[in-house]
């Protein structure tokens, strides 16, 4: 063998390598989710706080510190690739983050930027027409369907997710979403967008959506769009399955709503922080999409970017004595079904001081933890459709509110995923993907 082909030979076994990932045997497409979760994996090496440092002593390192600004943003990927591939290890003292080195201040701004490369904008089709508008300075598409219509139709209010810091309305995938629901199901449909973090925090997404969905319920609005009144859902996955329970429970006490909703539905709902220990965390801490460093980011960077919560959250120790009582809506020991316990051992909490309670209370708020709210509010919810995946660390909270909502006596249709994974709606190349939304729309066809 000569020395090019077995140079081949080791590029092919590292790419292997880097692409390979083990996989439970029921997973569909296996070799598809793996490539896919390789580019997702060399997006994150590029922006999160897990690259090596620039090494000083490199000399094309140095040669690149001197080129033209213009140069050197392609030439600081192509080394920071080099140097991903040929070792870079998260113990190595010195580390710097792909933001710093391009001069962000921070690195979920990065993954925006990524993510910006997959809007499209609000263009109708032969079925849909799509409109860009706001809904009282809230920024939202709607689509309504062209053919005709003797009757009022169903309204739809989806809230997009990313983890309340990145994501759009204008994300390719939501995009077809929001179409494929309301050609099939002669809805209107109205995807909003809402402020991120690390700019903005809590309560600040909370009350943006919440303001938009008032908006949506006024007569006027409705009128306007042709939405019958009484078919009105609520949608929205991971963090906007988050906003869309929280909404849907501040929308029972509002006395300025008259317009009530008439079902929700949660895909793979974020619904709590104040346990991130569950037997889902442990089993998937490091499963594909979604990691348990990653959604313990996600969850800080909604309060604060104040990093001392984020590690008091990673060691179990955030929510203060005082707050004890609110554990036993999280109790995963009494609220999870038997078979999904399999054999983990509840721990009781540790508890932390009060100080970051006090400096940053939304953790603790209901309006961002919907599971912490007590039976009377949860008595009054609407009909209720609830995605679970058996592959995702965010599958038990969803699962605790399936089993608070039932014993309050609330109607809930849940189904559970047993090839599914965090993001299963997002990856439109995949069958579970289109198997799961159109178990959805046949859901919403049939109970809108």
């Amino acid at each position: 063998m000569g020395r090019k082909s077995l140079y081949l030979l080791i590029v092919g076994i590292l790419i292997a390598y880097y692409i390979y990932t083990p996989l439970p045997d029921n997973v569909e497409e296996p070799w598809r989710m793996m490539w896919i979760n390789a580019h997702l994996k060399t997006i994150q090496n590029l922006v999160t706080e897990r690259m090596v440092a620039w090494p000083k002593n490199d000399m094309v390192a140095r040669q690149v510190m001197g080129r033209r600004e213009e140069e050197t943003w392609l030439a600081k990927v192509v080394l920071l690739y080099r140097w991903i591939l040929t070792g870079s290890s998260p113990q190595r003292e010195q580390m710097a983050t792909f933001v710093e080195l391009l001069g962000l201040h921070h690195f979920m701004d990065s993954f925006k930027v990524v993510g910006s490369f997959d809007e499209v904008p609000p263009t109708s089709d032969e079925n849909v027409t799509v409109t860009e508008t706001k809904f009282n300075n809230i920024l939202v598409r709607v689509y309504v369907p062209k053919r005709k219509s003797e009757a009022l139709r169903r309204g739809l209010f989806y809230i997009h997710g990313g983890g309340w810091c990145v994501g759009s309305a204008a994300l390719s995938g939501y995009d077809l979403l929001s179409r494929w629901t309301a050609d099939r199901l002669d809805a209107v449909v109205v995807s909003t967008n809402y402020r991120l973090a690390p700019k903005y925090h809590f309560p600040i997404q909370f009350e943006d959506v919440y303001n938009a969905l008032r908006w949506f319920l006024r007569k006027k609005v409705l009128a306007k769009y042709g939405v019958n009144p009484e078919r009105i859902g609520i949608s929205g996955d991971s963090a906007g399955g988050n906003l869309a329970a929280a909404v849907t429970q501040q929308l029972l006490d509002d006395p300025d709503v008259k317009i009530k909703l008439k079902i929700q539905s949660l895909i793979y709902p974020a619904l709590q922080p104040l346990d991130v220990d569950l037997p889902s965390y442990q089993e998937n801490s490091n499963f594909l999409f979604l990691s348990k460093s990653l959604m313990v980011r996600f969850w800080s960077e909604y309060f604060t970017t104040d990093r001392s919560l984020e590690k008091a959250m990673l060691s179990r120790q955030h929510v203060p004595v005082e707050s004890s009582h609110l554990f036993k809506f999280v109790n995963w020991s009494s609220l999870l079904p038997e078979r999904f316990i399999k054999g983990h051992v509840y721990n009781n909490p540790n508890y932390g001081s009060s100080e970051l309670a006090k400096k940053y209370p939304g953790f603790l708020d209901v309006r961002a933890a919907p599971l912490l709210a007590d039976d009377n509010k949860l008595r009054g919810l609407p009909l209720t459709y609830v995605i679970t995946c058996q592959y995702d660390l965010l599958r038990d909270d969803g699962l605790m509110y399936v089993t608070r909502l039932r014993n309050t006596g609330v109607q809930v249709t849940h189904n559970h995923v047993e090839d599914g994974f965090h993001g299963a709606f997002s990856f439109l190349g995949l069958k579970i993907s289109h198997r799961l939304i159109n178990q959805y729309i046949e859901w919403l066809k049939e109970n809108l």
